[in-house]
């Protein structure tokens, strides 16, 4: 018997339970769509994340505090942007928490210790911080206390009113910059009409003098859910006089970094009197955190299309249990099939056709609905459908077909003609 002939019996055995094969194709259709869907959100939150990371620029450095640092703070009131208010500490060595001040970061400023830092700016946040005007309320998902030149630093721009300036700073003016997020909540619309306005925010009253440039979202957290204000200010009245939360360093360009990170440790630890064993900060680049949000976004996919696999196991399972049902009820009719001179190959050729068929109805069925779920936005992530993902995916199901149809096609070519006969 030909291929064609084989295919021909393998379709009306498809075709003579439409009910049960469409059943039986639909265990196959989840597993595939699920492969593709989640693989899709994996690919589109890792992309979310780069993106968000690359929108700081490649030369981007980030200093922050590290626990259990030990050693002094050499002292000094150099203060940053003409705003003082350090504390002189201790030379000697002592355990000590370990902290960031203004001086740390006006000292790397400095053109003659450190030549490749292009511009610096302190870092202090404050938190749940409550919005309100003319009776709307919005709680701050992230308020950043920070200098002029943060702005720079971020890649952030302002799309309605201006940035505060230098003169903000030092003067310790209540001016606020929004994230469209926060305006849109308070004053409705596009929330350009914020600016001018004076908002409270935690009952301290602020005036708006520009709105934040969208940023967009990282998964289900908004960009541009946020505040920017003068440094001084917002510890006046929200952050309180302690450490840095960070210092924002922006190299002078992409190819010198590594000499502005090496510039940077050089001043801080003789700042603080501390080596590379008990340094008490620790400095982070764009590229690196790239790279490390990058692989474990990979682990979060793989684990992901390993959980939808599961579903295309279990399809293929049922395509098994199906087909050991047909054969079951087709007993006679293989026995009379074998009686006329059908051979094994025969046999094995048109039940094997008859698994492949539905693997491959439910496969196409669910790269279909595989890419129409990815076109919608799950749980805050824009998915991004890998072809590859597609490929395994409709590959795996006709193969699972194949493999769990060979079980059954044997059996029903091992049968004697005798036998098949007789079942009643």
């Amino acid at each position: 018997m030909s291929v064609r002939q084989s295919a021909r019996f393998a379709v009306r055995g498809v075709s003579a339970n439409k009910l049960r094969s469409m059943l039986t194709t639909l265990g196959i259709l989840i597993g595939v769509a699920a492969v593709i869907v989640l693989v899709a959100v994996g690919t589109g939150s890792s992309k979310s994340v780069a993106d968000s990371i690359s929108a700081l620029g490649s030369n981007v450095l980030s200093v922050s505090p590290s626990q259990g640092g030990t050693g002094g703070r050499a002292g000094g009131f150099g203060g940053f942007g003409g705003f003082g208010g350090g504390t002189r500490v201790s030379t000697g060595s002592q355990t000590r928490t370990a902290t960031l001040t203004l001086e740390d970061a006006a000292a790397l400023t400095d053109a003659t210790e450190a030549p490749d830092v292009l511009s610096v700016a302190p870092v202090v946040t404050a938190s749940s911080v409550t919005a309100t005007y003319d009776g709307a309320t919005h709680s701050v998902s992230s308020f950043i206390g920070t200098s002029p030149s943060y702005l720079r630093n971020d890649n952030d721009s302002v799309q309605a009113g201006s940035a505060f300036s230098d003169s903000d700073f030092t003067q310790r003016r209540r001016v606020a910059l929004l994230g469209t997020d926060v305006a849109k909540d308070l004053v409705g619309g596009t929330g350009l009409d914020a600016v001018g306005k004076t908002v409270e925010f935690d009952g301290a009253q602020w005036t708006v003098v520009g709105i934040l440039t969208d940023k967009g979202s990282t998964g289900p957290t908004s960009l541009d859910d946020r505040v920017i204000a003068p440094l001084p200010a917002v510890q006046d009245t929200l952050s309180g006089y302690g450490s840095l939360s960070s210092i924002s360093v922006k190299a002078a360009s992409a190819d010198s970094v590594d000499e502005a990170e090496s510039e940077v440790t050089e001043i801080l630890r003789g700042r603080h009197h501390v080596s590379s064993t008990n340094a008490d900060f620790t400095i982070r680049s764009s590229s690196s955190i790239l790279t490390a949000a990058t692989s474990s976004n990979k682990t979060f996919t793989v684990l992901l299309a390993s959980v939808a696999a599961i579903s295309l196991l279990v399809g293929g399972i049922g395509v098994m249990n199906i087909m050991l049902v047909t054969v079951t009820e087709r007993t006679r009719e293989i026995g009379i099939r074998k009686a006329t001179g059908a051979r094994r190959g025969d046999i094995v050729g048109q039940f094997l056709i008859e698994a492949v068929l539905l693997s491959l109805f439910g496969a196409i069925a669910g790269v279909a609905v595989g890419l129409l779920g990815s076109r919608f936005t799950i749980v805050g992530v824009h998915p991004v459908v890998a072809p590859y993902s597609v490929a395994l995916a409709f590959g795996v199901a006709v193969a699972t077909g194949l493999v769990f149809g060979l079980y059954p096609a044997n059996r029903a070519a091992s049968l004697r003609p005798i036998d098949a006969l007789r079942y009643e």
